[in-house]
């Protein structure tokens, strides 16, 4: 006589920052929220824009601080590992006033996300958050679909600029500004 024994779905196990590390590269980009790998999905307009923001940016912050690219991980106070896509750190908040090996402990002083289109409204807000509860000045949401810049002080202050109007680094960056255009004339 046979049995049918009811299976209770297994859940999935929680990766430690050394797991994640160890993932094999498939060649694209994750973050590791709430214990797992989360793909960030981007496309190649997304690199190109991103690109532009690091050459308009290096020059402004030499001396400063460090720009870094979509690669960078800084270790949220919660623990989620996240990468914005351009992010820039001050010197003075770096030990030895250098980048580290692996991943930063906080968030960058900068934090840039590209918005996709298909990114999920609640997420954004949730990083934009995690940045801020981990020490960003700043967080910049570039929207290229609409070529509008929102530019976050705190987690619910924010200004958006549009196509036409200038964005600068403020306090931070004080020699970056552009035109919103500019960044998404490809």
């Amino acid at each position: 006589m046979s049995r049918a024994v009811a299976h209770k779905p297994r859940r999935a196990r929680r990766l430690t920052e050394a797991q994640f590390l160890r993932l094999p590269d498939d060649g694209r980009k994750y973050e590791l929220v709430d214990g797992e790998a989360k793909e960030v999905p981007a496309g190649h307009e997304h690199d190109v824009i991103g690109a532009e923001l690091i050459a308009r940016m290096v020059p402004a912050a030499k001396g400063r601080g460090y720009v870094a690219g979509s690669q960078a991980g800084f270790r949220m106070a919660n623990g989620n590992i996240r990468s914005p896509d351009v992010a820039f750190t001050l010197k003075e908040r770096l030990p030895d006033g250098k980048p580290a090996k692996g991943f930063e402990n906080g968030a960058p002083d900068l934090a840039v996300e590209i918005v996709s289109p298909n990114e999920d409204v609640a997420d954004l807000l949730r990083k934009i958050g995690e940045y801020f509860e981990s020490g960003a000045k700043q967080v910049w949401l570039l929207f290229p679909e609409t070529r509008t810049v929102n530019v976050y002080t705190a987690p619910f202050e924010v200004r958006t600029l549009s196509a036409e109007e200038e964005l600068t680094g403020g306090d931070l960056l004080p020699d970056f500004r552009c035109k919103v255009k500019e960044l998404f004339e490809l």
